[in-house]
């Protein structure tokens, strides 16, 4: 008895250290708590920039994030950050906070304001860091965790960000796929080459760097590169297999900053029973169609409002209707709706359904009012990599943005440095 007692316990001390979101288990971006919208984690000075601190000196001024975010309630909160080293697979490494920052990791979030003549109430928060007296004195993949005040392991948010050293440079062309590797007009081939600096003291045995590429900020789209050899000191990437990645097509696009007018790809508004409702226009199937480019946000979102002044607290909260009409459902996997409004994730929340009356996918999703751009992918069934070819089409001209991360962990030491980040979009 005493031993069937203690393997039931021990089975549920496991499962909740499994589903524990602090756990050392890799960590993404997530919203914990359903009531959590519109989250934002970029440099102060660029909305829509990836959250990156290039390492300084001690004394000198840092980059500064700001993390924002809603809540769907007028009563505020009193909440607190943590922040927490990764490894560059994202697990939380363990390391102590005076390892990694000089002065406080913890922090309360300070800024908040509620909402203002919104139909549906909320509170939107605010917080930049690091503070004015902190600096991080380790580089690599860090996460920012929101939490209430005195209840440390409801985390209602998280999400990631890097700090950089600058050590190594970076050199990343795109361009048609070379020899077989890829379909010359469908796909696209990156070449890195990273060379360490004269005065950053890195090897330049490969062994001792792991360099990763993201398409976008898809996480289905990020692989690690394998050293192709050495040209001088630079450490060569190319010519393999993971080096291909498909074109894809421009990212769809609408825009719900006026509620009082249909915007662009905006059908019609409706207003009922306190909500507000936007339906799109219908998305259509684009494998087969010729490749034309407009500028949108490749995936991206923005907070905007068009007759009102501030869009943080006077921006509503819309219902928004997709639809694909399409003859008969996919039976070999289903259609996922992906960018920064479903969190670049494929998951329940992303996941159009079939609707067999109007003979369409549809899918309805809370969003506040602003520009978003979207793309609809096909995630066939059993695989974790999602599929642009079937609905948006490939095309090898699409400028899309590609980050190269190059991490550096050398014999003995116990953090993966990273070392350099490349931002590309040239075509």
């Amino acid at each position: 008895m005493i031993n069937k007692l203690s393997t039931i316990v021990l089975f549920i001390l496991a499962q909740s250290i499994l589903f524990s979101p602090s756990s050392a288990l890799a960590q993404t971006d997530d919203n914990w708590e359903g009531s959590i919208k519109s989250v934002y984690l970029s440099p102060v000075d660029n909305e829509l920039g990836l959250p990156v601190i290039i390492m300084r000196e001690p004394g000198e001024p840092t980059t500064q994030l700001l993390l924002r975010f809603d809540i769907l309630s007028p009563i505020p909160h009193n909440l607190r950050y943590r922040i927490r080293h990764c490894d560059r697979h994202w697990t939380p490494d363990g390391l102590d906070p005076a390892e990694f920052f000089s002065g406080p990791a913890e922090g309360s979030v300070d800024n908040y304001q509620t909402s203002f003549t919104t139909l549906i109430d909320y509170t939107n928060y605010y917080q930049t860091f690091p503070v004015a007296y902190g600096y991080f004195i380790a580089s690599g993949n860090y996460t920012i965790e929101v939490f209430p005040e005195g209840d440390d392991d409801s985390i209602l948010l998280t999400r990631r960000f890097y700090v950089v050293e600058n050590a190594v440079d970076i050199d990343v062309t795109v361009d048609r796929p070379r020899g077989a590797t890829g379909h010359f007009n469908n796909d696209q081939e990156l070449s890195v080459a990273v060379t360490p600096n004269r005065n950053s003291f890195l090897t330049g045995q490969a062994d001792h760097y792991t360099v990763v590429a993201r398409q976008n900020r898809r996480g289905d789209l990020t692989r690690i590169l394998t050293s192709s050899g050495y040209s001088g000191s630079s450490i060569l990437y190319q010519w393999q297999k993971q080096n291909v990645f498909p074109g894809g097509n421009h990212f769809r696009y609408f825009d719900l900053s006026n509620l009082r007018a249909t915007m662009y790809h905006v059908q019609r508004i409706e207003m009922a029973g306190g909500h507000i409702f936007a339906f799109l226009q219908p998305d259509e199937l684009r494998g087969r169609k010729v490749y034309t480019q407009y500028n949108s946000l490749n995936g991206g979102m923005k907070t905007n409002i068009r007759d009102r002044q501030n869009p943080q607290i006077e921006a509503d909260y819309v219902w928004v209707n997709f639809s694909l009409p399409i003859e008969k459902p996919y039976l070999d996997g289903n259609i996922h709706i992906v960018g920064e409004l479903t969190e670049w994730k494929l998951d329940d929340n992303s996941r159009m359904e079939w609707n067999g009356r109007y003979k369409a996918y549809t899918k309805r999703l809370l969003l506040k009012q602003g520009y978003y751009s979207y793309q609809l992918l096909f995630l066939p069934v059993g695989d974790s990599v999602a599929q642009t070819s079937r609905i948006e089409g490939d095309h090898f001209e699409m400028p899309n943005d590609y980050t190269v991360l190059v991490y550096y962990h050398a014999p003995g030491t116990r953090y993966d440095r990273l070392v350099g980040i490349k931002i590309t979009s040239t075509i």
